[in-house]
């Protein structure tokens, strides 16, 4: 049997520039996707040639149509899936913008951390609620 090697995933804890109660913003993944339904960090895959941070940024700007500030390295966790193992590294982000575009989601909501429920969450973005907590 051999060893799956990793697809590097980037997403990104965004939140609103000069927003004092610190929400950040969560995105629904839609009906055509896999794990539908269930709430995640926006992200996505790192293109060869890319640094995650410029990945985390095209992706941002593709799927929400907003541009961000990425900011300090959260954590970085596998996960596997039954076809794929993703290797999720999540960064903080900051942006101006609050008018989102979806391309690939169906819903979105900006909370504040506690308000986060970890079992609607995608089981990847999972591991990082507590270090997310502690910010």
């Amino acid at each position: 049997m051999t060893a799956k090697t990793p697809v590097l995933v980037v997403a990104a804890v965004i939140r609103r520039f000069a927003d004092a109660e610190k929400r950040i913003l969560i995105v629904r993944r839609g009906p055509e996707q896999s794990g539908a339904g269930f709430w995640e960090f926006p992200g996505g895959k790192v293109e060869l040639g890319e640094s995650p941070e410029q990945a985390l940024q095209r992706e941002i700007d593709e799927e929400l149509g907003i541009s961000i500030r990425v900011g300090e390295f959260i954590g970085e966790a596998d996960f596997s899936y039954p076809t794929k193992l993703i290797r999720l590294r999540l960064y903080w982000a900051e942006t101006l913008q609050s008018d989102l575009v979806l391309t690939e989601h169906d819903a979105f909501k900006w909370c504040l951390p506690h308000e986060i429920k970890v079992d609607e969450l995608s089981e990847a973005d999972r591991p990082f609620v507590e270090k997310i907590l502690g910010k």
